[in-house]
């Protein structure tokens, strides 16, 4: 309830002094978690760490499922926990725009995001276990072909198109993993959103839910770092409404910090 308490209190502030406040840029408050991303040996450390711990409960899962009557696959999601796509985001910086899906689209046909730290070496670690590996992302279907390519010069296995399962209609991704889980043995998800695990993380209790299943992380899932953007910022800040003003989301920010 606090947090619809506060969202009254910020429009009804956001209409009384719209008039008398500078425009705020729309994205400032992205560019110290993109340059986080981008600049700090913390954030490299933690993708290794994230990776060093996949491998290592890969292998404790291998032992398990020596006799798996399916063949063992991994399910990956791409953007955040494959490929790296800040430039993309300082791009949106730079522009002072919100998310523009031609821009996406052209940051895509680039092929030129870089992958993730230990995101290679895991995945071809895997893939020598002959464990495969299956993509499932949001990404629009038509941008399949350069997701594959830019994937591929990179180097990660199964990187063709029938291994890559992009959004059609529903970004709810529960379906796709279905897919998999009807013909493989899954043994670890990985994401840097909770949805890519489960669609039990798309509601807005999250939180409890996390706790419920704490036992599952670092195990069988496996969470990459992204302060970019994601459902903790869609879902949780700003209530799954998307229709916030530059100036609301600013004071939505602020009126969620706890201070002391």
């Amino acid at each position: 309830m606090r947090f619809y308490h506060l969202v009254i209190m910020l429009i009804f502030l956001s209409c009384t002094q719209e008039s008398n406040k500078e425009t705020i840029p729309v994205r400032e408050h992205s560019v110290q978690s993109v340059l986080w991303v981008q600049m700090s040996s913390e954030y490299k450390a933690q993708c290794y760490q994230a990776f060093n711990l996949a491998k290592l409960s890969l292998d404790n899962f291998l032992i398990k499922n020596a006799d798996s009557d399916k063949p063992l696959a991994i399910v990956t999601d791409i953007d955040e926990t494959v490929l790296n796509n800040s430039p993309f985001n300082a791009k949106m910086i730079e522009m002072d725009i919100e998310f523009s899906k031609d821009l996406w689209f052209e940051w895509g046909r680039n092929e030129i995001a870089e992958a993730i730290p230990g995101a290679l070496e895991f995945f071809n670690y895997a893939k020598s276990r002959n464990v495969k590996i299956f993509y499932i992302s949001n990404r629009d279907k038509s941008q399949i072909n350069e997701t594959a390519a830019n994937l591929g010069k990179l180097g990660f296995p199964n990187s063709d198109p029938s291994y890559l399962l992009l959004k059609d209609s529903t970004s709810e991704k529960q379906a796709r993993r279905d897919l998999v889980l009807n013909d493989h043995n899954v043994l670890m998800f990985l994401g840097d959103n909770l949805s890519d695990f489960s669609s039990l993380f798309d509601g807005l209790d999250r939180s409890e839910f996390v706790d419920s299943v704490r036992s599952k992380f670092g195990s069988q899932f496996i969470v990459l770092p992204n302060p970019i953007y994601g459902d903790w910022e869609t879902k949780e800040l700003y209530g799954g409404r998307y229709n916030w003003s530059s100036q609301q989301k600013d004071s939505i920010r602020k009126a969620n910090l706890i201070s002391f």
